[in-house]
């Protein structure tokens, strides 16, 4: 039993007030049908209510007593209501009741995601208002490249997050379908009124073929950690940046105290942390996902491997929600510094631009091209600021065009 339930009834306090929400629900389908009567509806009901505020208030702990959380529900309300509660599973597998508390519970971490990813895309598009001219150097391959400036760096990612809050909301349209009443994967004996439930529980459509259902479970939670996966890479990359533009060597940016921490026996070094945590975010996911789709060769229909599927998904949304949900402060709070950044800006970054102002005038770009570096007395004459404010493409640092990215924000936000 140690080894077959391992920690399921564990991992279901995570899901256990989804599941009683589609017990509930389940109950009222199973009064529009005839098989409970209206009081006993209404017993069920009260008690799964009650259930949910004892649950949350820790006066209902699930624990060991319980194989998992779908035989604790059972179990109580048999307890409480005798022959009632015995009616609660008429009509329903563990293997639906699994599938619904966790499709829920997926719809819910996404509806998280996407909120997190706007306040990260706000924070960011923010910080590109407030300094948007400031020069940086721009890299390729970690060289320096070109000029660019702190409002081009920010718009950047405000323009990932709100790439990624979308991908959030197309996946929850894409998962918000309804597999109760789809059983152990073959339907029942019933006519089981499967569109009140996909309605009383906020579901989009009916998950509609019982095998199906069966076969989708894991498969919509690895694209719900694919959501994830796309908002933490981009995660990574900023952390990467941020923690190499804290260095000594490069001197760019500056956080604040709560953002590092000291070391246990150099007193000179504040570390960053926080960043480097936020950078390693990205492989619990990923870990998960590989845990995920080794356990999914499987053959069509149930198969109790699937039980291995619930704990990655469960620890890999909790630790990728809790990493982004830091980003907003992190981004608002960090600061550039502008003459450190100005020093690193060399004569030689102003090439491109020479080259382009060439071709502009009539030169064949090679030919300008070429002739870029050896004109040395042309680059010293260049300046930053000149260099961003001839940066006049669709996005680029002359035209960061920040109003559309605003204005996406406020769509997707509703605004």
């Amino acid at each position: 039993m140690a080894f077959m339930a391992g920690d399921d009834v564990l991992l279901d306090r995570e899901l256990f007030l989804f599941d009683v929400r589609a017990s509930r629900a389940h109950a009222e389908g199973l009064r529009n049908i005839g098989v409970v009567s209206d009081d006993e509806c209404a017993a069920l009901c009260k008690e799964l209510n009650q259930l949910a505020r004892d649950f949350a208030a820790s006066d209902f702990v699930l624990d060991e007593r319980f194989e998992d959380g779908h035989s604790a529900i059972e179990a109580h309300l048999t307890d409480t209501l005798g022959e009632v509660g015995k009616k609660i599973h008429t009509g329903r597998s563990r293997n639906d009741q699994v599938l619904v508390a966790t499709r829920l519970y997926l719809v819910d971490a996404l509806q998280a995601l996407r909120t997190t990813c706007l306040d990260s895309a706000r924070a960011f598009i923010d910080q590109a208002e407030g300094d948007p001219n400031t020069p940086m150097p721009g890299y390729t391959h970690l060289q320096h490249a070109v000029v660019s400036s702190t409002g081009h760096w920010f718009a950047g990612y405000a323009e990932a997050f709100l790439d990624n809050a979308q991908l959030a909301g197309q996946t929850i349209d894409w998962v918000n379908s309804n597999p109760l009443g789809t059983a152990a994967g073959y339907g029942v004996n019933l006519p089981l009124d499967r569109h009140h439930t996909t309605h009383a529980l906020g579901f989009n459509r009916l998950q509609l073929n019982p095998m199906y259902a069966q076969n989708s479970r894991g498969k919509f939670e690895l694209q719900m950690l694919t959501a994830l996966a796309q908002a933490l890479m981009d995660l990574r990359r900023f952390a990467w940046d941020v923690s190499l533009f804290c260095t000594p060597e490069f001197g760019f940016v500056t956080l604040p105290d709560r953002f590092t921490t000291g070391s246990s026996i150099m007193p000179n070094k504040r570390n960053p942390d926080l960043i480097e945590l936020l950078r390693a975010s990205y492989g619990v996911v990923h870990g998960a996902m590989a845990e995920l789709q080794s356990i999914l060769s499987l053959p069509g229909a149930y198969h109790r491997d699937l039980q291995f599927t619930k704990g990655p998904v469960l620890r890999a949304v909790s630790h990728g929600l809790t990493a982004l949900t830091l980003l907003p402060d992190v981004a608002s709070a960090m600061r550039f510094k502008a003459q450190r950044m100005r020093a690193a800006i060399e004569p030689e970054m102003f090439a491109t631009d020479l080259a382009l102002k060439r071709a502009a005038e009539g030169i064949p770009f090679r030919d300008a091209y070429r002739g870029a570096l050896s004109d040395p007395e042309a680059l010293a004459a260049m300046n930053p600021a000149d260099s961003i404010e001839a940066r006049v493409s669709a996005g680029a640092p002359g035209n960061l065009m920040l109003e559309v990215l605003r204005q996406r924000l406020d769509d997707l936000t509703g605004a």
